[in-house]
This record gives structure tokens, sequence and C-alpha cells, in this order.
């Protein structure tokens, strides 16, 4: 299937790429499918709405950035994604982009959670984690 795209024009993907997010994510409820597009030669990719073109997140890896990063999931998330084991489990996490480029941040208390098999997926909020918003990609440790 073709889907138009935020920034890459409209792209062709298969039904095996698309994630489906069971409740939307937070502030777009009704946002239910998405794919990852990988932004060439830079390590990071934009989470794009499979039916809304405008509404697309640049997202990246958190270990990446954040070797440190850790936390635990839910059970009622394991069970909501049907995770069967780590080896399931992508993380991204959402970014805002910012001028220039290396004050952009990522929002650590709200990974985006994908189990690869089935394609199910979740935006966590971790409430008790000690993460922000809007942890700078760039240049300082994250405590969490």
């Amino acid at each position: 299937m073709n889907i138009e795209t935020k920034y890459h024009g409209i792209v062709e993907v298969s039904k095996e790429e698309i994630l489906h997010f069971a409740a939307g994510i937070p502030g777009f409820p009704e946002e239910k499918k998405f794919v990852i597009l990988p932004l060439e030669d830079t390590g990071f990719a934009v989470m794009q709405s499979a039916a809304t073109p405008e509404i697309a997140f640049v997202v990246a890896e958190p270990f990446t950035f954040f070797p440190e990063y850790d936390f635990k999931l839910d059970e009622q998330v394991i069970e909501q994604l049907e995770l069967g084991s780590a080896e399931d489990v992508r993380v991204c996490t959402i970014l805002t982009v910012r001028e220039p480029f290396e004050k952009t941040t990522a929002n650590l208390q709200a990974p985006v959670i994908i189990n690869t098999k089935n394609r199910k997926a979740k935006q966590v909020i971790l409430n008790e984690s000690g993460y922000q918003t809007r942890h700078p990609l760039f240049g300082q440790k994250v405590k969490g």
C-alpha cells in the first residue's frame, strides 16, 4: 500500500511494516497505525502515521544516546503487547528537534514499545522512573 508522508513523499509499505497502537498515542487517540521510516545516513527515523501525512515524529533508539537508560514494563503492558521475550522488544523515543540540532531532546519518560513479532505498539508513560520528557540528546548524562 502507498502512504503519503510528511518527510518522505509517497512511500510504499507492506502490511507487515505497520505498527498497531490499540489506543493511539497520547494526544492522538485516533491515530492507530504508524510505520517507522529511516532517515538515511542519520541513525534517526520517522514514526509516520499511516492515515495522516502531517502526523510524523522523529524517533531514535534511546540506548544509542543513553546507554544507561533502563526501565521495567508493567505486567499490563507486557500482556497488552503480548510480549514473549526481551528479544521481541524494540524501544524508540520521540525527539523534539531543535535549532541548532545539538539542542534536540528525547522524551525518555514516554518510550514507544514495539513488539517486533506481532507489530503491536504502545507509548508507555513511566511515571515513577525519574526520567523527563526533555533530556538533551547530546552531552548530558541521564539519571533514571
